[in-house]
């Protein structure tokens, strides 16, 4: 990659999970009464045909990984599952009550924290106690995240007896020295196992989760990964950019010197080398940072325009109404988003006085909504249009015009109803997602928020 486009291109940006983006969302017209309102309004429009999703976030870890920027409660102490999984299941209760019907779940996702810290018996407890109140939808996809050092032949088969088919495991970079800079020591051999058993029990996608650009990581450690992460032959493979924000309270990003991260082009060139090989061993590229096998139900859905993205990434299938239980969750009902308290104190103390434990969120305007679109296109199918007058904004003029120099640059196409993404722009797709952010152009940060694009 020439060194001149990614210097002009790397910068600070949100990663589009949602738009707006959680720090432009205007919490002053949002209020749980209204949150609800779209909940029921949502569910209503497509609980027959879509199903909802599901979001459980399970915070726990045993020890603390210092490239994570997750929402996490560090503890030895496994009876604080007991009351957690009360306090969910009590949440989604409420939401039932909303409902006012039965819900089909469509996507269930066990996200963490650590999921497999629990223990298979209260895992069981709590996804028995969510179908009490819900039944699967057609064509369901559930999903967990599993620790490699820690996820046991009991974890996987009892989730695989409650419907789970998907499971992805976090491996980050095989190397020690990395390991250790990261604190995040497994070997080969746990990841080994727990792959060979899910696929023995009977799951039908197996993801492995890679990170470039981690402390201290060579071209020679990325090679060595892949090839080992090949030699496993997971269905799925999440390719991510390691995002060093140590200014978030509570990531824990300290671990290390800044000094020890590779920058820009160095980084950038571990990406390169690592997708050439994946391609190589016939893995495809999906959306942003992801690969798939042909046999995989992520690169059907790409080749459909099915692929869809949300506050759990990538799926293979899209629905309108997601709903987070747990500490932290974000729910979207698509016309407003919701976040749970942060803290595992507010979260309690919310849900024993029977409130929904929502503490901010964002009512989104038609103009959101347009614009939610168009950047859910580029980063499912890598082009949007506005042949329509529901795909037109007044601004657009002004985006086309700040995309002419990523034209100029061969990283976009533009014709008189649309934009296409060519294949020297993948690895920018956030920058011209930027184009689009009306929110973030009428007001720049003032202090840091995103980690760099590139």
């Amino acid at each position: 990659m020439e060194t001149s486009i990614l210097q002009k291109y790397n910068v600070p940006g949100p990663r589009y999970t949602s738009y707006p983006t959680v720090p432009y969302w205007d919490n002053s017209g949002f209020t749980e009464g209204l949150w609800e309102e779209s909940v029921v309004r949502s569910f209503g429009e497509t609980n027959a045909t879509q199903g909802i999703s599901l979001y459980i976030h399970l915070p726990f870890c045993e020890s603390m990984c210092t490239f994570c920027g997750c929402n996490k409660r560090i503890t030895k102490n496994h009876s604080v599952e007991t009351a957690y999984i009360s306090a969910i299941l009590k949440e989604w209760v409420m939401y039932r009550d909303l409902f006012r019907s039965r819900p089909r779940i469509k996507e269930l996702h066990l996200g963490g924290g650590t999921p497999t810290f629990f223990s298979p018996e209260n895992l069981e407890r709590l996804i028995k106690g969510i179908f009490e109140l819900a039944d699967a939808a057609p064509g369901y996809e559930f999903s967990f995240e599993g620790h490699p050092n820690n996820t046991t032949k009991e974890h996987l088969q009892t989730l695989y007896n409650l419907g789970f088919r998907r499971v992805s495991f976090g491996v980050q970079d095989y190397s020690e020295i990395v390991q250790k800079a990261i604190n995040r020591v497994q070997p080969f051999e746990n990841v080994a196992k727990v792959t060979l058993l899910a696929r023995e029990i009977g799951y039908t996608s197996i993801s492995h989760d890679l990170v470039f650009g981690l402390p201290c990581q060579t071209v020679e450690d990325i090679v060595d990964t892949i090839e080992r992460t090949n030699a496993l032959r997971p269905d799925r493979i999440s390719f991510y950019s390691y995002a060093h924000v140590p200014w978030i309270k509570g990531t824990g990003q300290r671990g290390f010197d800044d000094s020890c991260l590779p920058k820009d082009k160095e980084k950038r060139r571990l990406y390169e080398i690592g997708k050439k090989i994946l391609c190589d061993k016939g893995y495809h590229e999906i959306g942003m940072d992801h690969f798939a096998l042909e046999s995989d139900s992520m690169y059907e859905s790409f080749g459909a325009g099915r692929l869809h993205r949300n506050f759990m990434g990538y799926s293979s299938s899209s629905t309108q109404l997601m709903i987070g239980l747990g500490v932290s969750s974000i729910s979207d009902s698509w016309y407003s988003f919701a976040q749970n308290e942060k803290t595992l104190e507010d979260y309690y103390q919310r849900i024993e006085q029977n409130e929904l434990p929502v503490f901010r969120g964002h009512i989104l305007t038609d103009e959101d909504l347009t614009i939610r679109r168009h950047i859910l296109n580029l980063m499912c199918r890598f082009e949007t249009s506005w042949d329509n007058d529901d795909d037109y904004f007044n601004e657009l003029p002004e985006v086309l015009w700040d995309l002419r120099e990523m034209e100029k640059d061969g990283l976009v196409i533009i014709d008189d109803t649309s934009i296409t993404v060519t294949e020297k722009g993948l690895p920018f797709v956030r920058n011209i997602c930027m184009a689009f952010d009306l929110r973030l152009k009428r007001k720049a940060p003032e202090t840091k928020l995103f980690s760099m694009t590139i």
